[in-house]
């Protein structure tokens, strides 16, 4: 009732603004051109303030090329156009009120664009989008030799805790999306494949904390869309990226990019090899309590961690414009990670007075493997003047392996030595397919509307050898086969309509989920199955208004589900150390959480949001007891959380070579649950992140940039310390503005720990984790090309050429 309610509110909404009459505001149309004289869709085009080029906004241009702007409040101001492998072109001077109705703008590939109007720039680290903010990672100097992990880890508004889940604005549970389609990867798996994964794969991340009904209704904080480079430059070109790196130990990261596009084809090929050496120091004091919370006994233990993580990755594809309205594109890919590793740990357990009861040494070796491959079928169509209709079909395969050997030693005379051994395969499918459909009645009204299709199916198997001495037994009581199998259907319908100075959008999408489990017994246990099936509808949409040409409004809203993956639904037994267990939990229901946001926008100056969100039958990891000294990790329904978060994004100059991006994000957190008895925290966390680019001369520039995390929480039981870092680089243009050289330094005074404090019954932990942050690097890169060939112009030509495109 209350969703329909609410339904109702937003179609009332929508039906008041579009009939509301408005007086009309006196427009320019900026018409882009190619170098054939072509209109050229999609390009970007901003308006900008002549003085010292400030951003006001930009649109993108229609099938004639065209893109509308009202009238901004009286000034000077410059339109500029760009588009991936073309030069951006500035006009001259355009004075408001305008006093023209258009102004033809004509931009040029790369590697035609004469000397005399070249147009040099640099991309800004952060820009804000509607409904989106849009990280360019080769913007930022000492991205360079960082995991995709360690970008996110930096990135505004973005955290990740201990055990790699991440969260965005404050809000758990994201949906990590690579190329707009989901890894279908969770916890430990989704964290091994960012974790090696190269930032030199990657162009741009984009954080979406309220998705239009467009996108998948999965990840309450929102959608983090890692897009991978990929170049459409037309003739033959590529790039060659070298990256070394130094913490403790050696790192690298090689990739090479190529593409060729002639006449109906577009051929590309990304290729990566990274070799990585880490470490992780863990350190954790855990006091047990009895009666009257008095300490009846302490745990000291120390880990030291290293792996070596090979990673390779190859992707391949081909674009066929079959004709001006249809593209038929394929791709493959796939990906090889091999992690070797062995650990070193102590527990000492203590009595209350604090002496020594005795000492037990850990070591264990383990061998993680990750196979993928990924096909991919689409389909472009242009239907008519106005409508248009893509098609996707994604084929996907994981094959993990973990194997790992635990040995247990009592440091004491006549003291046992006991091991366990585990070999824990699985196998992940994935068969999607979806089709989006788009009607664009005039240049202010569209609709969207489509269907997807999903399947997923996993085979996960969980032996366990405990071995003493000579002696080896099958643990039939840990040994596990579980296999799981989940289709999700989905339909959704989008209306986007303009008026004025309003913009609105309205969506609602309906998804239908049904899995089903199946535990394998064995001789001790016995066979067990679940199952679920369940619909629900999403809505979703934003109200956008343009008070002037340099203030506006949006206020966005969506209801959103997190559904519990498949690891957390096993209920086999996971070995984090001797005294320390995780287990699944089939019984976990999903999620269900509404987000709201009201964002205010000042020119490309500030950018204020307050949010608020509220996450019914909230699952959060919990921490067990069971047994003489034994610890549980698991997860399940607890309760509710409401997040209520303010942030505050600055970009400007302060002089013309120094340009300056921050943003402050505050997140109230109130959790309540109950388990085993009631739960109720609470936290005031504030992330501060800054990024100074300082363009030194025309071929050197310089960053400095960190960030700092107060007091976090994102489970009911656990409080994380605060942290942040100082990272630094250079970067050189060389060989005439084809290659560059960087040096970065990250985490220079080494001050990215994750520290906490862990509730548990009758138990408290306080953990510190250090790893290999402070990391050196050097890198290379290189672009290659073959010109295509151009006729020759006078000077005088390029005056003709420059005066009809405007400047």
């Amino acid at each position: 009732m209350n969703f329909l309610k609410s339904l109702l509110l937003l179609i009332l909404l929508l039906s008041t603004i579009t009939s509301f009459s408005q007086k009309k505001v006196k427009t320019i149309k900026v018409i882009v051109l190619n170098e054939k004289n072509i209109p050229f869709q999609n390009a970007t085009v901003e308006l900008l303030y002549s003085k010292n080029l400030g951003f006001i906004k930009a649109a993108k241009t229609d099938k004639k090329g065209i893109a509308i702007f009202n009238q901004p409040m009286q000034g000077n101001y410059v339109f500029n156009a760009k588009a991936i492998g073309y030069e951006s072109h500035k006009t001259t001077i355009i004075k408001s009120p305008f006093v023209l109705s258009s102004v033809n703008i004509k931009i040029l590939p790369s590697n035609q664009v004469l000397k005399e109007i070249t147009v040099e720039g640099h991309k800004s680290p952060i820009q804000h989008i509607q409904g989106k903010i849009v990280l360019n990672v080769d913007a930022v100097i000492s991205n360079t030799g960082t995991t995709v992990l360690e970008l996110l880890e930096k990135s505004p508004g973005v955290m990740v805790d201990k055990e790699g889940s991440i969260s965005l604005q404050g809000k758990s549970t994201v949906l990590v999306m690579i190329d707009g389609k989901p890894t279908y990867l969770s916890g430990s798996d989704l964290t091994g494949l960012l974790s090696s994964m190269s930032s030199s794969q990657v162009s741009q991340i984009e954080l979406i904390t309220n998705p239009s009904a467009k996108y998948d209704a999965s990840g309450n904080g929102g959608i983090i869309n890692i897009k991978t480079k990929k170049n459409t430059q037309e003739g033959f070109n590529g790039s060659i990226s070298i990256i070394g790196g130094w913490s403790r130990d050696y790192k690298n990261n090689n990739s090479l990019l190529l593409n060729y596009k002639r006449g109906k084809i577009n051929a590309f090929t990304t290729a990566s090899y990274n070799t990585n050496n880490n470490f992780t120091d863990i350190s954790a004091f855990r006091s047990y309590f009895g009666q009257n919370n008095a300490v009846t006994g302490l745990l000291d233990q120390s880990t030291a961690i290293a792996n070596l993580t090979r990673y390779q990755f190859l992707k391949t594809g081909l674009d066929f414009y079959a004709s001006k309205n249809t593209t038929i594109g394929l791709s493959l890919s796939g990906t090889l990670i091999k992690r070797e590793g062995n650990s070193d740990a102590i527990a000492t357990w203590k009595k209350a007075s604090g002496s020594v009861d005795s000492t037990i040494s850990t070591v264990s070796n383990s061998l993680f493997k990750f196979r993928n491959g990924a096909a991919n079928i689409n389909l472009k169509q242009t239907i008519g003047t106005n409508q248009d209709l893509s098609f996707d079909l994604d084929l996907l395969r994981y094959s993990l392996n973990n194997n790992q050997e635990f040995n247990n030693k009592l440091l004491t005379v006549n003291g046992y030595n006991l091991g366990t051994d585990m070999d824990i395969p699985s196998t992940i499918k994935i068969f999607s397919v979806k089709a989006d459909h788009t009607i664009h009645f005039d240049k202010d009204t569209q609709l969207e509307s489509g269907f997807k299709s999903s399947s997923i199916s996993t085979d996960n198997i969980a032996d366990y050898v405990n071995v003493n001495g000579l002696v080896r037994s099958v643990d039939l009581n840990r040994s596990n086969h579980f296999q799981y199998k989940e289709n999700i259907n989905a339909l959704y319908s989008s209306f986007e309509h303009r008026i004025g100075r309003v913009n609105a959008q309205l969506g609602l999408r309906y998804e239908h989920t049904d899995y089903n489990a199946h535990q394998l017994g064995n001789s001790l246990k016995p066979d067990s199955a679940f199952s679920r099936t369940y619909g629900d509808f999403f809505p979703s949409g934003y109200l956008s208004y343009n008070v002037d040409s340099i203030n506006t409004l949006t206020l966005t809203a969506s209801r959103r589900i997190d559904r519990p993956v498949y690891q957390k639904l096993n209920p086999f037994i996971f070995i984090v150390n001797k005294y320390t267990l995780q287990r699944g939990n089939p019984y976990i229901l999903p999620q269900y959480s509404w987000n709201m946001e009201i964002t205010h926008r000042f020119k490309h100056f500030i950018t204020t949001t307050v949010s608020y969100s509220v996450i019914k039958n909230y699952f959060s990891q919990l921490f067990l007891s069971e047994g003489t000294n034994i610890l549980i990790y698991t997860d399940g329904n607890v309760g509710r959380m409401d997040n209520l978060g303010v942030s505050v994004s600055l970009q400007f100059l302060p002089v013309k070579w120094w340009s300056f991006n921050g943003q402050g994000n505050f997140n109230y957190k109130k959790l309540e649950g109950y388990q085993n008895i009631n739960y109720q925290s609470s936290v005031n966390q504030f992330q501060f992140s800054a990024n100074n680019q300082f363009n030194i001369t025309k071929t050197l520039n310089a960053e400095l940039s960190g960030y700092y995390i107060t007091k976090a929480r994102n489970d009911l039981q656990e409080l994380l310390y605060p942290t942040g870092q100082v990272s630094a680089g250079l970067s050189k243009s060389i060989l005439k503005g084809r290659g560059s050289l960087k040096f970065s330094a990250r985490d220079i005074f080494f001050t990215q720990t994750m520290e906490g404090l862990t509730d548990f019954p009758q138990a408290q932990e306080y953990f510190k984790l250090t790893r290999d942050s402070r990391l050196f690097v050097v890198s290379f890169n290189y672009r290659f090309g073959k010109p295509l060939k151009v006729t020759k112009r006078s000077n005088g030509g390029a005056i003709e050429e420059m005066k009809r495109a405007g400047s």
